[in-house]
């Protein structure tokens, strides 16, 4: 038996905790594709509402594991990685709720449908992480974490060269200044929020690596 399947065994909460709170950044993901479907009409009023409140359980998610880490002496893996990935999996939930609130003071011509390939890889970096940490849990080998690591970086990589376009699209195009900001922003902002995914995804495979 591994080191790793070892201390996969000692305790099962803060599996929980860390599933749950991965499973919070991927519902964010998900009602911000509904916000951006919903701007400009009164629904986006609830769902932006549903998205703080996706963002305010991930923090006592996030509460509750620097609580636990602080009252139990063992845990399954290092103190110091079960809280850099509570941190890091917070920090999804954090940056796309300021896109959500980005988006709502979006210009009244602004065509929001060029966010969607953003918003859909966005996605799929927070279903690629909610995976990799339940791996975590079952001890999968690290070649299967590894794997789901490169998905995360082509991902990232394919949001890189997505910007870039975009922004080349402003920048020679004949917006005024207030619209290049705008969309700037918005842009700069999504790609943080799939480098948070990454970021993630990171810890999950160092974890790994260390631990097999």
């Amino acid at each position: 038996m591994s080191l790793l399947q070892r201390l996969l065994g000692r305790d099962d909460k803060f599996y929980q905790l860390l599933e749950s709170s991965a499973a919070e950044a991927c519902v964010a993901a998900s009602v911000l594709m509904r916000v951006m479907e919903q701007i400009g009409t009164a629904a986006v009023d609830s769902t932006m509402g549903d998205l703080a409140q996706s963002r305010r359980k991930h923090k006592r998610i996030s509460q509750e594991v620097t609580e636990l880490l602080c009252k139990q002496f063992s845990t399954p893996l290092e103190r110091e990685d079960i809280e850099e990935l509570s941190s890091a999996l917070y920090k999804i939930t954090k940056n796309v709720e300021k896109i959500g609130e980005r988006l709502t003071i979006a210009p009244p011509t602004a065509d929001l449908n060029t966010l969607l390939p953003q918003v859909s890889l966005l996605e799929q970096g927070a279903n690629v992480v909610i995976k990799m940490v339940s791996d975590l849990r079952h001890g999968r080998h690290g070649e299967h974490v590894k794997d789901s690591y490169e998905r995360l970086q082509a991902i990232e990589s394919e949001a890189d060269r997505l910007m870039n376009d975009l922004l080349r699209n402003i920048y020679r195009g004949e917006s005024d200044a207030r619209t290049v900001v705008f969309w700037k922003d918005i842009y700069e902002l999504l790609e943080k929020g799939i480098d948070r995914c990454r970021d993630a995804g990171y810890v999950v495979f160092h974890v790994v690596l260390k631990n097999s």
